[in-house]
């Protein structure tokens, strides 16, 4: 971007209502104050396998086994491993699925699109042995869900987003319209789903269900969220761990005649300032036999409930701002008798299952199961690699090389520019550190700083520590900084500073920290003309002018973005400038939290950026379940250059926090119907991202 643009500093919100009860204090994903980028949140995504046909060899991943109750051996079933040995599918339509998951033959369904049920309510009739599993993020189920019935075994429904069947009534008592329901089922496990807006349970384990597992799924937005029981008989084994519960109102879960239920590693919050608000998180009913380890409970009325007729062992628990009930009594069981399982410690939960939870961008395979393993370079300063510098990795890399290479960088401090020419496709760059702070790429050019050769300035896309021109680029577990002074060069114009800029399509960022101060994040395309999807996720952006900008359709999801005081230590600024073509996607902020030490009501979401004063352009920035710090203005979005923000397209959906507020003229809110059009899935349309 040329020197800051006019520097002037700038569809409805819709809650399904509730009742009042227990208020709870907002949980940031992690204080910025308190992570400090200290505490890794782990590698989102690690490889995965991608089918074409029927025909194809079952990937690495469709290996994988349950854990917890689902891995045990019972009624004649060893485990479950779904549909393991069977061939894998790619399905993209209601047909294909509903074909391949109602067959009497094992398969591996992977479902690489969103299929919309229908009708609405519609759910398919699981049967035994199938492994159903999204393709990365693109696999979403719309308006219905799976049903497995009495019999049906051996079942892995994994890395879904299931969503959107609620009929507009909150307590629905007339539609029974679940994501996973089963009826007499056993051995199944459910692992990594998005979960919400259903119109009746997210899961329901009915009718002597037994030897369930639950795990690494987000379940929000809802009001009777998981049930478990419906029976006399006390028959059900059922493992429940690292799962967020989040604005969800009852059955959370309620356990009713379970012969033996353990759940650990769970985090329920009850975020403060909305209108779903919980009547009661971890209920133990009938006979129920519950074990309760390391879970975190934030903001929930009564947060652990029992019958006089049941048990509920507790047993490392953390409660933050609860209310009403908090019970134990009676005795349960040890669940290492029945299988092994390692405890996270509480104080993590929130933060581990904030980026942890839900579809990964990838299912971890080894890297035989795509084809010709990746050739790796090494960098290392102290010249124990191939290579002492990235940049000379780089220019390792042969032109127009077909397949993957990974830059694998030791630990250490890179003082270098970078660049990734267009020609140079299919590199990963890697910090191998055991955190993304250990390997830090980093520069202090600015727009105004004089190129060498006295060609004349930088400029602000030329100003990168590190440049990106390749398609299918990917960062991971890495740091990449600008550290230019402004304090210290006030008599320099042009103070844009960018720490990484991308102009490619299909870019991963993966755990990574991107920190600057002006223009921090630059996300371009090749050309005007040209498509540039980047996908960040498990990372962290800082800065406080415009600094995350550009014209690419870009998502940060699960991440933290911090503000930044500016070089005199005011606070002011903009998160976002984007610059985006008409009828193309713009940037996407979801899942994620906008905090940092700045003053209150001091930032803006961000402002359009009409590069060149093209009017032609339609700058967006969606905002959305998202928890905002007080540093955001009441009115997140201002005018830039002459051009009003309300011309372009500038909205939220359903954030949280101090800084998130009530929709109004000036500051729109998607609806329920609009936010269904921009999920993940839809900014990336055909691309999985795939971390290599």
């Amino acid at each position: 971007m040329s020197e800051h643009r006019g520097k002037a500093t700038d569809r409805p919100r819709h809650r399904r209502r509730r009742t009042a009860l227990a208020v709870g204090v907002p949980l940031a994903l992690t204080a910025a104050g308190t992570m400090a980028y200290g505490t890794d949140l782990g590698v989102f995504g690690e490889d995965a396998q991608r089918t074409a046909s029927a025909a194809t060899a079952a990937p690495a991943w469709a290996a994988d086994t349950a854990d917890g109750f689902a891995s045990v051996n019972a009624l004649g079933q060893n485990g479950t491993y779904g549909g393991r040995g069977g061939k894998t599918v790619t399905v993209k339509t209601l047909a294909d699925l509903e074909k391949y998951a109602t067959a009497p033959e094992p398969y591996v369904i992977v479902v690489a699109a969103t299929i919309n049920m229908n009708p609405v309510g519609k759910e398919i009739k699981v049967q035994s042995d199938k492994t159903i599993v999204g393709a990365g993020t693109s696999g979403q189920i719309v308006g219905g869900g799976f049903f497995l019935g009495s019999g049906v075994h051996n079942v892995i429904i994994r890395n879904l987003t299931i969503r959107d069947a609620y009929q507009g009534i909150w307590n629905d008592k007339e539609h029974d319209f679940d994501a996973i329901q089963m009826d007499g089922a056993h051995h199944v496990w459910i692992d990594h789903n998005d979960l919400r807006r259903m119109a009746d349970g997210l899961i329901d384990v009915r009718k002597d269900s037994t030897h369930v597992t639950v795990s690494w799924n987000k379940l929000s937005d809802n009001n009777k969220t998981f049930g478990i029981g419906w029976t006399e008989n006390v028959v059900t084994d059922i493992t429940i761990h690292h799962n967020w519960f989040r604005e969800t109102e009852q059955r959370n879960p309620s356990t009713d005649n379970a012969a033996h239920a353990h759940l650990y590693n769970n985090y329920l919050e009850d975020v403060s300032g909305t209108t779903i608000k919980s009547s009661y998180g971890n209920y133990s009913r009938g006979k129920t036999k519950m074990v309760l380890e390391n879970s975190y409970f934030q903001g929930m009325n009564n947060p652990v409930t029992k019958d006089s007729t049941a048990a509920i062992v507790q047993k490392g628990n953390t409660f933050v701002g609860t209310s009403g009930r908090n019970e134990s009594g009676g005795t349960a069981f040890d669940p290492k008798s029945y299988y092994g399982y390692t405890l996270d410690k509480t104080a993590d939960v929130p933060a581990l299952l904030k980026s942890g939870t839900g579809p990964r961008a990838a299912i971890g395979t080894t890297a035989a199961t795509k084809g010709a393993a990746a050739t790796t370079l090494t960098v290392a300063k102290d010249g124990s690699g191939q290579y002492k510098t990235v940049q000379a990795a780089v220019n390792a890399v042969p032109a127009n090389n077909p397949s993957r290479v990974v830059i694998a960088v030791k630990p250490g401090t890179y003082r270098e520019l970078v660049k990734v020419p267009s020609n140079k496709p299919h590199v990963t760059i890697q910090g191998t550190g055991g955190s993304r702070k250990d390997t830090v790429i980093v520069y202090n050019n600015a727009a105004g700083t004089p190129k060498p050769d006295g060609s004349g300035n930088y400029g602000t896309s030329g100003s990168a520590s590190v440049a990106v021109e390749a398609d299918d680029f990917q960062a991971r577990n890495l740091t990449i900084s600008n550290d230019f002074d402004e304090a210290a060069n006030q008599s320099l114009s042009g103070h844009q500073a960018v720490a990484l800029r991308t102009a490619a399509d299909k870019v991963l960022l993966d755990g990574v920290i991107v920190t600057g101060d002006q223009d921090t994040l630059l996300l371009n395309t090749a050309a005007n003309d040209k498509l540039g999807r980047v996908y960040m996720t498990n990372s962290y952006v800082t800065g406080n002018v415009d600094f995350i900008f550009g014209r690419a359709t870009a998502v940060i999801d699960k991440s933290v973005i911090t503000l930044k005081k500016r070089w005199d230590g005011t606070s002011a600024g903009y998160v976002t400038a984007p610059s985006t073509a008409a009828n193309r996607k713009g940037i996407l902020i979801a899942n994620s939290t906008v905090n940092g030490d700045v003053s209150s009501r001091s930032f803006y979401l961000g402002r359009p950026w009409h590069a060149g004063g093209d009017a032609s352009l339609d700058p967006q920035t969606t905002v959305r379940n998202t928890n905002l710090s007080a540093a955001i203005k009441s009115t997140p979005w201002t005018d830039m250059s002459g051009f009003s923000w309300k011309d372009d397209r500038f909205a939220e959906y359903k954030n949280t926090g101090p800084g998130a507020g009530s929709a109004g003229s000036d500051r729109p809110h998607l609806t329920d119907a609009q936010a269904s059009g921009q999920e993940v899935g839809d900014w990336l349309g055909d691309w999985t991202p795939t971390a290599s």
